[in-house]
Formats: structure tokens, C-alpha cells, sequence
């Protein structure tokens, strides 16, 4: 066997104990979920677990930071070309709050993981929040803190499961949070979602 083989099979090996990680994050909670179960659902052997992940945590942390990363890919591609902060803000939690509906699996991870789902996406909500925020276009004293009460708000409306309505109403509570003046909040959130 050759090595390029072997790192074949290494790689399908940890792609299916993510895969099965992923899927079983849909309906449990990591703390519920045996290594028996995740090897079991991802076809290998239960010594193989280890020979790619030091714990189950570490296995669901990567499986969360894939799902978080689909996720940030979708919301990159929605607002390619908006230059507004506040837009492009409005339509990230818009669509977001939409995925119970939309993108019912991201959403179950959502829901499963909690804030530990905020993580993976913190670097690049904090760059946004910051430039935001020094072009004048949200105001808080705190990115950190933004961030916790942008996150809070999103993962409150998935867990819940809501309409349109209410992902609109999260939207529009946040931009209000950040500074942004009622007629201008509700003009922004009103505006069609891109796509």
C-alpha cells in the first residue's frame, strides 16, 4: 500500500467520524453521544476514533467549526456587493433566523451547540463589527459584547423556530441596539433578502 493510499484512507476515515459527528449533532446534544455511536454511524472501527481526534469534544468542536464555516460561506456569498455595515448586518441575522426553515440541519447544530456555535465565527464577526463600528455606522462601546448580543439574539429566534416575521423583528431589534434610528432600521430591514 502506498502512502498516497493510506492518506487516502485517513482522510475518508476523518471525513466520515465528521460527517457522522454533523448528522448526529442534528438531533443531540454532544454530551449525550457515545464514541461507540459516532464511530457505529461513521462505519469504522472504534479504535480509529483516536487515531484522529484526542476526545469527543475535540471531534464536535471541528464538526460545529464545519458547519459554522457552511454557514459564514452562505452569508459571505448573500451580502457580495453590499456596502452598507447596517445592510449587510440586517441581512446576515435575516437569513440566519430564517434557517429553522431554510437550512433546518445548520439550524439544529445551531440550537445543539449554542454559544459554543459563536466561536468558530467570532474572528470574522468581530472584524465586521469593528469596521462597523469605526465607520460610524453602528454604534456600542464593547465589539465583544456586540457581538454576544448579536449572537444572543440569533441563536434566541432559530431556537425558536419562527416566521419570517420574527427574523425581520430580530433584525430590526438589533440595528435599533447598535444606534441606528427607527425610520432607518425598519427602511433597512424592509428591503428585499439579496438572491
Amino acid at each position: 500500500m502506498t502512502e498516497n493510499r493510506l492518506d487516502r484512507r485517513r482522510a475518508r476515515t476523518r471525513a466520515a467520524l465528521l460527517g457522522a459527528a454533523r448528522d448526529l449533532l442534528v438531533f443531540r446534544v454532544p454530551a449525550e453521544v457515545s464514541i461507540q455511536e459516532i464511530t457505529d454511524a461513521a462505519d469504522v472501527g472504534f479504535g480509529s476514533f483516536y487515531n484522529h481526534f484526542e476526545s469527543k469534544q475535540t471531534l464536535f468542536e471541528q464538526a460545529i467549526a464545519e458547519v459554522a464555516a457552511e454557514h459564514l460561506a452562505l452569508l459571505s456569498s448573500a451580502v457580495a456587493g453590499l456596502t452598507d455595515p447596517a445592510e449587510v448586518l440586517s441581512v446576515a441575522v435575516r437569513l440566519t433566523a430564517r434557517f429553522p426553515a431554510t437550512h433546518p440541519s445548520i439550524a439544529a447544530v445551531m440550537d445543539r451547540a449554542g454559544f459554543a456555535y459563536l466561536q468558530p465565527l467570532s474572528s470574522a464577526a468581530l472584524a465586521f463589527l469593528r469596521h462597523a463600528h469605526d465607520v460610524g455606522r453602528l454604534c456600542f462601546d464593547d465589539t465583544e459584547v456586540a457581538f454576544a448580543c448579536v449572537g444572543g439574539a440569533v441563536l434566541g429566534t432559530v431556537r425558536l423556530g419562527r416566521s419570517d416575521q420574527a427574523a425581520d423583528q430580530t433584525a430590526l431589534g438589533v440595528l435599533r441596539l447598535f444606534g441606528l434610528a427607527e425610520g432607518d432600521a425598519r427602511r433597512i430591514v424592509g428591503r428585499p433578502l439579496p438572491g
